[in-house]
């Protein structure tokens, strides 16, 4: 039997990205994505096109409810998504309080039902330095949590938490994206919830800037 990875899958560019590392590190992949009460739920109608496209056969969607109590422009539709630009030193209104921990826990959840021995995440501290659940402390704590948490912790058997993309800027994902073959333009990295990207807020920004940067140089 070959070795299984649970791959938590966006739809976007980050996370598509990192399903195709995994799959090509020789792991059958599981896919995971959450519909979270985010404005943006196109992501999982991509994450669904992408995982087929890559031949990822067990793709699983789970509904938990951030939204109920908000808290983050991604989930309050009366909260409007930043558009000037990240800035340093500042966590953004499009964080989710508790959203990288309830995922990571639940994935640890099906990994373990699933034996795989592997979860790849596609978080990263470059672009995203405001979200404190995409830092790599964050990650090892979360590891140690892991081993600590679960019979197959115990027993010495913890999935390993992989984040391949964890340091490196959107420009070199992008061009990871571009060796792997990655469908980079059907990935959805949007915030709004329309039916094209709205080109404006942070996320598009970056991916936008990274696409015509690695474009420019060829």
């Amino acid at each position: 039997m070959g070795k299984k990875a649970v791959v938590l899958m966006s739809g976007g560019l980050d996370s598509s990205t990192v399903a195709a590392i995994a799959l090509k590190e020789g792991y059958e992949v599981i896919g995971l994505s959450f519909r979270y009460g985010q404005r943006h739920a196109k992501e999982l109608e991509i994450a669904q096109k992408i995982g087929k496209m890559l031949g990822i056969s067990e793709h699983f969607i789970t509904d938990i409810n951030l939204a109920q109590w908000g808290g983050s422009s991604l989930t309050d539709l009366s909260l409007n998504l930043p558009k000037d630009g990240v800035k340093p030193n500042e966590i953004p209104s499009t964080y989710v309080p508790g959203r990288n921990t309830v995922f990571m826990a639940i994935a640890l959840s099906l990994a373990e039902a699933k034996n795989a021995e592997a979860i790849y995440l596609g978080i990263n501290a470059v672009d995203y330095s405001g979200y404190p659940d995409c830092r790599p402390e964050y990650l090892q704590a979360y590891q140690n949590l892991a081993n600590l948490s679960s019979k197959i912790g115990i027993e010495g058997k913890t999935p390993q938490l992989i984040a391949p993309l964890i340091h490196d800027s959107k420009v070199a994902i992008v061009k990871k994206a571009i060796a792997l073959n990655v469908p980079i333009d059907l990935t959805w990295s949007c915030y709004q919830g329309g039916e094209e990207p709205c080109g404006l807020c942070d996320s598009c920004r970056i991916r936008d800037e990274a696409l015509k940067e690695v474009r420019s140089r060829k």
